[in-house]
């Protein structure tokens, strides 16, 4: 529709990631393609009725883990494009999406980098006891418990997406061996450094297993207690992807029992961590708060790849879409004419 002076009216863009921000440059991208911009940084839990009301009007919008349910994609009847500044995009019901012919994108590898030096991080913080040793210098103690080296040890990758394959080279730097269960076919696999193995194999195998697979309803609780069984009493889990493929429940029970070692996580099943949650109390266990991705770079590149693609989306010609190729040229609904474009 075009505004009273002839010029296209500005298009309508809701963003919500919390780290973007009203005059930052992702904003001047998008008012510089003709969009009018709306800022409303989720942090925390939000109201489902505000986010639907949010959206009435927008034509785009720019997320980071705001959950899109179906409801939500029933009344912003004129939502066009959605993009997550990320790589997953199990906040997101795709499937209701494409119903509502409303095209989804994820940023595929925009935060790899990051995630790879934080898993190592993490790694290295289990290894060598650091959470607990500086708790109890600042309760007054001195601790001196022994931790244990990463060379000639065995490093387990759940899953082989970007992140887990900028894992690699940093592990064996380290002198690690570095296992890897996915469901990537074998011709894709890449570097020989690696050695793929059935995922039982590599719980029983591995001094640290680290998790990059995403949430799907196939990997929902795929470490469950008869997974937990399978690690040694000496192995550490470290989480930088979903908390819900790993059963919190089962996870305390193992590490209070002293099954297996402890485990890092920076995502949970519920975020933020409630106060009744399982992993609460439990020596061993570390939450953090999904910080895996959150570096400068990692924020710039996908504050600003992320503006690109929904400017492209807006446009028919999605880059990244998830189901921009599975919604039909024509629609019966009182949207404007959905995306098309191919298969990621």
């Amino acid at each position: 529709m075009d505004g009273r002076d002839g010029r296209p009216a500005p298009r309508s863009v809701l963003v919500t990631t919390d780290h973007l921000a009203p005059g930052d440059e992702v904003d001047l991208l998008l008012q510089g393609a003709g969009c009018a911009t709306r800022h409303l940084p989720l942090r925390g839990v939000r109201d489902p009725a505000e986010l639907r009301a949010a959206l009435r009007g927008v034509q785009g919008a720019l997320i980071a883990n705001e959950p899109m349910t179906a409801e939500v994609f029933a009344a912003a009847t004129g939502l066009r494009a959605v993009v997550r500044t990320g790589v997953g995009s199990d906040s997101v019901d795709v499937a209701a999406a494409t119903r509502a012919g409303v095209s989804v994108s994820t940023l595929p590898g925009i935060n790899a980098n990051a995630v790879a030096e934080y898993t190592l991080g993490l790694v290295l913080m289990q290894a060598r006891r650091l959470v607990p040793t500086a708790a109890g210098v600042a309760a007054g103690g001195w601790p001196r418990q022994e931790g244990m080296e990463l060379r000639g040890r065995t490093l387990g990758l759940i899953g082989y997406g970007a992140a887990a394959r900028a894992v690699v080279p940093l592990a064996r730097a380290f002198g690690m061996t570095v296992l890897c269960s996915t469901g990537v076919p074998p011709g894709q696999r890449g570097p020989a450094e690696v050695r793929f193995v059935p995922l039982a194999e590599l719980l029983a195998a591995a001094d640290v297993v680290s998790v990059h697979t995403a949430l799907t309803p196939a990997t929902r609780h795929l470490l469950d207690a008869a997974a937990l069984a399978l690690l040694k009493p000496t192995a550490h889990l470290v989480n930088t992807s979903r908390g819900a493929i790993v059963d919190e429940v089962a996870l305390a029970e193992a590490v209070r029992a002293g099954r297996i070692a402890g485990a890092a996580l920076d995502v949970t099943a519920t975020e933020p961590l409630p106060a009744d949650s399982p992993l609460r109390g439990v020596e061993g266990i570390t939450v953090l708060s999904h910080l895996a991705g959150q570096t400068a770079e990692a924020r710039r590149a996908a504050g600003l790849e992320g503006a690109r693609e929904l400017l492209d989306a807006l446009d028919g010609r999605p880059r990244s879409s998830l189901n921009a190729h599975l919604i039909p040229p024509s629609s019966s609904s009182t949207r404007p004419p959905p995306m098309r474009g191919t298969p990621t």
